[in-house]
C-alpha cells in the first residue's frame, strides 16, 4: 500500500512540474496584433497602426522587429490586389504604424511578422481593416 502511495505521490509532483514548466515560457500564440483603428482613409498615404499585445497580461509589446508585411483586399475577394507597405518611427510602445497606399475603398487584410525579444517563434498576426472614401 505505501507502493501505491508513493507511486501516485511521484506522478502528481511529476504532472505538477510539468504543468508548471510549461507555463513558464511564452509562446507565439500568446500574443495578438490589433488594429488601432478599424477604419483608415484610403490613398496612397494611409496610416495604419496595430498594437501588439501579450494576451496573458494584456499589456503592450515594444521592441519588436517586424520584418513581413502584406496588404491586400482578400476580405473583398480581390487577394492578388497588393500594396506596399512602409514602416513608420515608433510613438508609443507596443503600437507599430506603417504607410500604405490603399488605394481603393473597402476590405483590407494587413499580416504581419515579428520577431519578439525572449521569443524564439515568429509572432504573426492578421488584421482586416476598412478603407473608407
Amino acid at each position: 500500500m505505501n507502493r501505491t502511495i508513493s507511486y501516485r505521490a511521484a506522478a502528481a509532483t511529476l504532472a505538477l512540474l510539468v504543468a508548471s514548466a510549461s507555463g513558464a515560457f511564452a509562446g507565439a500564440m500568446d500574443y495578438e496584433f490589433q488594429l488601432v483603428s478599424s477604419e483608415v482613409k484610403h490613398g496612397p498615404q494611409a496610416e495604419v497602426a496595430v498594437r501588439l499585445v501579450d494576451k496573458r497580461t494584456n499589456a503592450p509589446v515594444p521592441g519588436a522587429v517586424i520584418f513581413t508585411t502584406r496588404m491586400d483586399m482578400a476580405p473583398d475577394g480581390m487577394e492578388m490586389m497588393t500594396t506596399s507597405v512602409e514602416n513608420l518611427p515608433v510613438q508609443e510602445p507596443g503600437v507599430y504604424r506603417f504607410r500604405s497606399n490603399l488605394s481603393m475603398a473597402g476590405g483590407w487584410r494587413f499580416k504581419v511578422a515579428a520577431k519578439v525579444q525572449g521569443e524564439p517563434e515568429t509572432v504573426q498576426g492578421e488584421v482586416v481593416l476598412k478603407a473608407l472614401p
